[in-house]
């Protein structure tokens, strides 16, 4: 009995590592670009684990309302990076946490009839929008490897050292290691950047020794929520993006431990995710989805047990309510984050453009909306007060890039692919050839 529960809590901490540079880096990233205090970055740190916690026992908690009960660990989904960033930028930390939580309430209104929707987000769609969402990140990791915005010794060559000496090791552990390894490999790089930085004097461990030992939580602790049209928009559609890659973690796990899924069985699952990002709404957290690379673990280690991902979010839980723990990663050296920065979000895009591979590139019509809607995403980003003189009404949808270029290939793919429209080309079309 003793020898199980040492394998069960064994299986459930490699869970929680595979997830954990992950699961860090977004407060590290969000509250960096948002000019937390260390203070506050170390509560960030430390809800966001906890709340990973929480959501994830949601999941794996099948019942009548909510939790699609397979083998799954959820933390916050690296599309949300950039739309946070530039809410709370635009309007403030009390938009941020407002669009959280309406998105996930609207999350929970439309589970049940989420699997209809779905052919108005084939990948056409959702590989632009991953797409646009990761392009708009890069500048965040560049600066960050200059030493951030407002730095005094911006560009300095130690810096630059540090992010690409990061970068390079994390290169070098996917180039020849495998399996574990490989998967924690940003882990480790920002380990060695970190070690390495110590060594050049640019770790400051007074955070650690200032935090505490134990808290509570606190809800609204940054903020209160308010709610803005924009950023509502904006997190909705990242929510639904989530919600089309978390299909397909589904259908990867049923197809793994050989569960066939129901409709039922989906709806609580998209219910258990929008129940997750109003719970990190109001702890002042994050939107939570499903992780993919705790799936290859699955299928690596051929545990299929909800016990051990019941395991995995209890560590989360306890190690959330550790301020000290939180507060170290928050040493580590902003340049050491930019080198990492640029291996996550290129692989943002990447995934983007892996989405994207399952498009059919012989039409003109999908060529045309991934042009459309990247470009128009990238250059409302490049160039934000190109629709400065719209009405109000407009701007809602256009001074965002994500939101501009999102909407830009919703509208195109209805126009092109959705089935009304199509037989009506079909209709024209035929009636011309018969002119």
């Amino acid at each position: 009995m003793k020898q199980n529960s040492f394998k069960v809590a064994s299986l459930g901490i490699q869970h929680v590592l595979a997830m954990y540079a992950g699961a860090v880096i977004v407060p590290l990233i969000i509250g960096g670009a948002l000019k937390f205090s260390g203070q506050q970055l170390t509560y960030l740190v430390s809800i966001d684990i906890l709340t990973s916690g929480i959501a994830t026992i949601l999941q794996v908690w099948q019942n009548r309302f909510f939790g699609i009960g397979l083998p799954i660990v959820l933390g916050c989904t690296f599309t949300a990076v950039g739309p946070i960033i530039a809410i709370g930028s635009q309007f403030g930390l009390g938009a941020i946490y407002g669009s959280i939580m309406m998105s996930g309430l609207i999350v929970i209104l439309i589970s049940k009839y989420f699997g209809k929707l779905i052919k108005f987000f084939p990948p056409v769609v959702t590989g632009s929008v991953v797409t646009i969402i990761g392009i708009t990140l890069i500048p965040v990791a560049m600066n960050n490897i200059a030493g951030g915005q407002g730095s005094p010794d911006f560009g300095a060559i130690s810096n630059i050292s540090l992010a690409f000496g990061t970068l390079l090791v994390i290169i070098v552990i996917n180039r020849f290691f495998k399996g574990f390894i490989r998967s924690i490999s940003i882990l480790l790089g920002i380990l060695v950047g970190t070690i390495a930085a110590s060594l050049m004097g640019k770790v400051n461990l007074a955070p650690v020794a200032q935090a505490s030992w134990f808290h509570m939580v606190k809800p609204f602790y940054f903020a209160t929520p308010t709610f803005e049209l924009t950023p509502i928009i904006t997190m909705t559609l990242v929510a639904i993006v989530s919600l089309v890659e978390s299909s397909g973690v589904y259908f990867a796990l049923s197809d793994i431990t050989g569960r066939k899924l129901s409709e039922s069985d989906l709806a609580k699952g998209y219910r258990a995710e929008g129940l997750a990002s109003i719970i990190g709404a109001l702890f002042n957290s994050f939107p939570y989805t499903t992780y993919s690379q705790n799936v290859g673990l699955v299928q690596l280690s051929g545990v299929k047990s909800k016990n051990v991902i019941y395991t995995t979010g209890s560590i989360l839980i306890l190690l959330g309510l550790v301020p000290k723990i939180g507060a170290l990663t928050t040493v580590i050296p902003t340049p050491v984050l930019g080198g990492a920065m640029v291996a996550m979000f290129g692989m943002v895009i990447a995934y983007g453009i892996k989405m994207l591979s399952k498009v059919e590139f012989a039409s003109q019509e999908n060529l045309l909306i991934i042009a459309c809607s990247v470009g128009m995403g990238l250059g409302v980003t490049a160039v934000p007060n190109l629709f400065s003189h719209m009405p109000d009404s407009v701007k809602i949808l256009t001074n965002n890039g994500i939101v501009a270029g999102s909407l830009t290939a919703i509208f195109l793919n209805i126009i092109y692919n959705v089935r009304p429209f199509k037989k009506n080309q079909l209709k024209e079309n035929n009636t011309q050839s018969a002119a």
